[in-house]
């Protein structure tokens, strides 16, 4: 069984996501190619499940 994204759980995901996107672009010292993929990849892994579901919710 799948539990559904709340509005806190969905907050709570993205000030994480935002988090640990800072940790990596602190991390490296500097933004280049790898770092930039590494975020689009994490995000797209992140709000893919939540948009999905958003959007089943609504039909």
């Amino acid at each position: 069984m799948q539990k559904k994204f709340t509005p806190f759980r969905i907050a709570c995901i993205v000030l994480l996501w935002i988090f640990l996107c800072y940790l990596l672009i602190k991390g490296y010292q500097e933004i280049n190619l790898r770092v930039i993929l590494t975020i689009i990849v994490s995000g797209i892994i992140i709000f893919v499940p939540i948009y999905k579901q958003n959007r089943k919710k609504e039909e």
